[in-house]
């Protein structure tokens, strides 16, 4: 019988597949580097979320593994290299959390233009600070995309009823233009210099460096936003906290950190800048859908020897 190691907290749909498959399944959340090395070998398949970093000395110890599945879509905690070298086949549930991540992004953007935790905050003091708190209508704004693949695409089409002018910096558009035509595809500096918010939905660099500093910072509009629900390093954190201080820009609503869990982190108290902890694929239907699909995925790769949304 087949063995499956769930390390991450997700939906228990997961579990009941595999028992439903005939799949030997445990649920062990919280491990060390060290204790997943060590309970490793027992397993066939493997379910993280992203909590767990999926090392090479763990992938060393995996002398069984056939598949790892992530349950969402970036797959930066998973060894992808030395998975592949190792046999292992490593698998994402793209779509699975779009509409979860662009309805949160929307939800960012709106924070920052109406300064929702701030007027929550002093409103529970008793302070009410109404003539103190002016918004910004998200109404006839540029809302700028780095990025556009399914997030990217779901947020464009979420603030459809805004009136809002949507520029895109993205390769992969050029080719797929005619599907979106209440998009417009620009360089990376025309989106920097024109868009009152820009928000991020791409993947990080390959060499791991930010893809925004302050020298991009500074050619943005002084009123801008930024929105970042994609990864931590798109946007380099000391130089934007500098970018908020200094009235580069206007604010930033942030969900994602060089470093997770954020403990500590040099935006924190930035009065600016809104931060919520990688909460972008956390709905309960989210959870659901990308559970199921990462359980088919790992039973399909073992039982049926069938690969779906391979990444390595």
């Amino acid at each position: 019988m087949y063995k499956v190691l769930i390390s991450d907290a997700m939906s228990n749909v997961a579990d009941q597949i595999f028992n439903d498959k005939g799949i030997e399944v445990d649920v062990i959340t919280g491990l060390s580097e060290q204790e997943l090395i060590n309970i490793i070998p027992e397993y066939d398949g493997l379910l993280v979320r992203s909590a767990t970093t999926v090392t090479a000395d763990i992938l060393a110890a995996a002398t069984k593994l056939k598949a790892i599945a992530r349950a969402g879509a970036g797959v930066d905690n998973i060894d992808c290299a030395k998975a592949r070298e190792n046999g292992v086949v490593v698998m994402n549930t793209p779509g699975g959390n779009t509409n979860a991540t662009a309805e949160h992004a929307f939800a960012l953007i709106m924070a920052a233009l109406r300064k929702i935790p701030f007027a929550d905050e002093t409103t529970h003091k008793g302070e009410w600070q109404k003539k103190a708190i002016k918004g910004v209508e998200l109404s006839k704004k540029t809302l700028g995309i780095v990025g556009f693949g399914n997030i990217g695409a779901r947020l464009s089409h979420l603030v459809s009823g805004f009136d809002v002018n949507v520029l895109v910096c993205s390769k992969s558009l050029e080719s797929r233009q005619a599907e979106f035509p209440h998009v417009t595809n620009v360089s990376f500096d025309e989106l920097l210099a024109q868009s009152d918010i820009i928000s991020f939905h791409g993947k990080a660099a390959a060499d791991g460096k930010p893809l925004v500093n302050k020298e991009h910072l500074a050619k943005m509009k002084s009123s801008a936003i930024i929105i970042n629900a994609a990864r931590g390093n798109m946007v380099d954190e000391s130089d934007l906290n500098d970018a908020l201080n200094e009235g580069l820009i206007a604010g930033a609503a942030i969900d994602v950190f060089s470093t997770e869990p954020a403990k500590e982190n040099v935006l924190f108290n930035n009065p600016k800048a809104i931060l919520t902890p990688h909460l972008g694929a956390s709905t309960a239907e989210a959870s659901i859908v990308v559970a199921e699909m990462a359980a088919n995925q790992v039973a399909d790769v073992l039982q049926n020897n069938v690969e779906i949304h391979v990444v390595n």
